[in-house]
C-alpha cells in the first residue's frame, strides 16, 4: 500500500495556484537580494501571492570546519559571519569559551568589549539602512552614512590592524590594547556621526517617496515575529521591547543608561526608525564608556592564565617555560573542559548564540551558531506576501540579511 508522508518542510512551488498567474524567480544572483538568496515568486499582476524564501548559496561549511581547528584558530573564522560587524561576533565566541573554562575577564578588557560591540553595531546599522536608502534611490543620504561607517571602518583597523575581518578577539582578553590617540579619535568620530546621520534625518524621515515606499509595507505582527523567532531589531519594531543587552545582561550593559527603541507596526519603517534610533542609543553608551575606560588605564586587558593567554614575547626568546607554553598553545590549542555552554550576545541583528561542546582537547567537538538572519530567512515570507513586487526591495534590505552567518 502506497502511503504518502506529509513532508513537514514548507516546500518549494513550481505551479501556479491560478490560470492567470505566474512565478517569477528573484535572485540568487541579484544585486537586491545581495547575491546569495532566491526568492520565488508567484504573482498577480504586479503584487506577490506567494513567496519562498530560499538560502544556502554561500554556504561555506563553517561549523564542520570548526571540529578541525583549535579553539584559539576559529577567532578568523567567526569574523566572517557578520561581516558587517565582526567584533561582536568575535566576542560571542570568546564568550562562550571564557564560560566553559571558567575565565573572569579583566575590568578593562571588558569595558573595551563593550565598546567595540557597539562601535560595531553602529557600523552594520549604518551599512544596513544605507543599502536600503541606496536601493530606493536615495543616493545622497546613503554618501553620508556610508562616509561616517568609512570612517568607523579605518578607524577599527587603526586599532585590530584589518578592515571588516579583525581577528582582534582572544579567549581571556584581547589581541591589543588601544593605541595612542585612538580615543581622541573616537570622540572626533562621535561628532561627525551627529552631524551625517542628523543631515540623513531631515532627508529622509519626512519624505513623502521614503514614507509611501515604508510605511504599512511588510507588516508583521509581534505575535508572528515571536512565533519565527525572530529577535533584534525586527522584533523591536514590532513593539516588543526584547534586548539580551538589558534582559540578561553581559561585559558593562548593567552598568550602563540606555534605552531600548521599539516600533509600533512592525513595517518597514518602523525597522528603519529603530536602527536609526539604536545608533543614538550605542554613540550614548560609547561615551559613558570612554569615561569608565579612562578610569582603567593602564591595567591588563588579558587575564593571566597560562591555559589561554600567550606569555610575552620576549619571555619566549628567553625563558624555556614561556617557550613551551607558547609552542602547546599555538600548535594543540586551549585546553577547554569537557562541558558545553550556550552563550548569546545581542548582536546587530538579533540574538547570536554559540552551542559549544568540548571534549577536553585543544578542539572543539560541536559548535553551533544560533545565526540570526537564517532565523528571519525563514519566515521572511510573510513580510512579503501581499505587497507589490517592488515592495520586496525595501523589505528584504529592512530585514539586513547577512549571507555569512545565514548559511554558515
Amino acid at each position: 500500500m502506497d502511503m504518502k508522508i506529509p513532508n513537514p518542510i514548507r516546500p518549494a512551488f513550481t505551479e501556479t495556484q491560478r490560470d492567470d498567474t505566474v512565478i517569477v524567480n528573484i535572485g540568487p544572483s541579484h544585486p537586491a537580494t545581495h547575491g546569495t538568496i532566491q526568492i520565488v515568486t508567484e504573482l498577480d499582476g504586479e503584487r506577490v501571492l506567494r513567496a519562498d524564501v530560499h538560502c544556502g548559496y554561500l554556504h561555506r561549511g563553517f561549523e564542520k570546519e570548526c571540529e578541525d581547528h583549535t579553539w584559539h584558530n576559529l577567532i578568523p573564522y567567526v569574523d566572517r559571519l557578520n561581516y558587517c560587524s565582526g567584533l561582536i561576533n568575535d566576542f560571542a565566541y570568546c564568550d562562550a569559551v571564557e564560560t566553559l573554562m571558567g575565565i573572569e575577564i579583566t575590568r578593562r578588557c571588558k569595558l573595551l568589549r563593550t565598546l567595540l560591540a557597539e562601535y560595531s553595531r553602529v557600523a552594520d546599522h549604518l551599512t544596513c539602512v544605507a543599502a536600503a536608502l541606496m536601493e530606493l534611490g536615495a543616493m545622497t543620504a546613503f554618501l553620508y552614512l556610508v562616509t561616517i561607517r568609512d570612517y568607523i571602518y579605518e578607524h577599527l583597523a587603526d586599532l585590530t590592524g584589518a578592515r571588516v575581518t579583525y581577528s582582534y578577539g582572544r579567549i581571556g582578553g584581547l589581541a591589543r590594547d588601544l593605541p595612542e590617540g585612538w580615543i581622541e579619535r573616537l570622540e572626533q568620530i562621535l561628532g561627525q556621526f551627529d552631524d551625517f546621520v542628523g543631515r540623513v534625518h531631515g532627508l529622509v524621515d519626512r519624505n513623502r517617496i521614503f514614507i509611501e515606499r515604508m510605511r504599512d509595507v511588510g507588516v508583521i505582527s509581534t505575535a508572528d515575529a515571536i512565533n519565527w523567532g525572530y529577535t533584534g531589531p525586527i522584533l523591536r519594531s514590532t513593539g516588543a521591547p526584547r534586548d539580551l543587552r538589558k534582559d540578561t545582561p553581559y561585559l558593562a550593559y548593567a552598568e550602563l543608561d540606555f534605552d531600548v527603541p521599539v516600533g509600533i507596526k512592525g513595517d518597514n519603517y518602523d525597522r528603519y526608525y529603530v536602527r536609526m534610533r539604536e545608533m543614538d542609543e550605542s554613540i550614548y553608551m560609547i561615551r559613558q564608556l570612554i569615561d569608565l575606560l579612562r578610569a582603567t588605564e593602564g591595567q591588563p586587558i588579558n587575564v593571566d592564565d597560562r591555559r589561554c593567554t600567550l606569555p610575552p614575547k620576549e619571555l619566549v626568546y628567553r625563558e624555556i617555560e614561556s617557550l613551551i607554553n607558547h609552542f602547546k598553545l599555538i600548535m594543540d590549542g586551549p585546553r577547554v573542559p569537557a562541558g558545553d555552554c550556550y552563550v548569546a550576545h545581542e548582536s546587530a541583528n538579533g540574538e547570536l548564540g554559540f552551542y559549544i561542546v568540548s571534549d577536553g582537547s585543544g578542539t572543539p567537538y560541536k559548535v553551533h551558531v544560533r545565526s540570526p538572519s537564517f532565523v528571519h530567512m525563514c519566515g521572511a515570507h510573510r513580510m512579503l506576501e501581499g505587497y507589490q513586487l517592488a515592495d520586496i526591495v525595501p523589505t528584504f534590505g529592512s530585514i539586513n540579511m547577512i549571507g555569512g552567518e545565514c548559511d554558515r
